[in-house]
């Protein structure tokens, strides 16, 4: 579904992200794993060219490279960028039509969808989204990306600052959002919780994929167990 060819992303002469490859294939969650500072969020803010990259980006077989982002966003895919980005002073339903704007003629059925995926989100529905935690933000962030019917969703360090019970949660609906036909790009600093719902996985260090593996073989890897998994 979605082909990265050679990808390289420069903040300046800084380059963040050197000439990386990979896929994502139709219908799995694929994860980039990494420590801090490794070029993950560079490698998916390029993807909806939100920042300054050299390479091909190909999506459903089109390149789609050099397209603006809100052309990006009609094609499928959608992202939910790293310390969530609600608007604080907009209620959550505000929130969520926002997320429709090409979807006009579709928002009730999608904004149904949207509460039947986060039943919290409906008691919550006037109320102003920088009043909620971080949790209930993150559930919002999530359920306005999925305003746009996006074919793929990416998700930056979605876990992040979260409880572990809202943690496993969060987990359990990128399952669900999988088993409804979404295919998902996941970044994430927890690095087991991604690896535990991933199909396949790459290892992002100082910009460049050094290890790439079936998700299952990277969590009984030593290497990755003392990197990344705490042990």
């Amino acid at each position: 579904m979605l082909k990265i060819k050679n990808l390289e992303v420069y903040y300046g002469l800084i380059k963040a992200v050197k000439g990386i490859s990979f896929e994502v294939p139709k219908g799995e969650i694929i994860s980039l794993i990494g420590s801090n500072g490794a070029g993950k969020t560079s490698t998916l803010q390029s993807i909806v060219n939100d920042v300054n990259k050299k390479g091909k980006i190909e999506f459903d077989s089109k390149d789609i490279s050099s397209f603006k982002t809100h052309k990006i966003i009609q094609e499928g895919i959608s992202l939910v960028p790293e310390g969530r980005r609600v608007f604080i002073n907009l209620t959550v339903e505000e929130n969520l039509r926002i997320g429709a704007f090409n979807n006009d003629e579709k928002y009730k059925e999608l904004l149904e969808h949207s509460y039947k995926l986060f039943p919290r989100l409906v008691e919550k529905r006037t109320q102003l989204a920088g009043t909620m935690s971080g949790g209930e933000q993150q559930m919002l962030a999530i359920a306005r990306a999925l305003m746009s019917s996006p074919k793929l969703l990416m998700l930056d360090e979605p876990s992040l600052g979260l409880a572990p019970k809202i943690v496993g949660e969060l987990f359990e609906t990128i399952i669900k959002l999988k088993e409804e036909g979404i295919t998902i790009l996941l970044v994430e600093q927890n690095a087991y919780a991604a690896l535990e719902v991933s199909n396949y996985a790459y290892v992002l260090e100082n910009g460049e994929i050094v290890l790439e593996d079936v998700a299952s073989n990277l969590i009984n890897s030593d290497e990755i167990r003392k990197k990344y998994l705490g042990g």
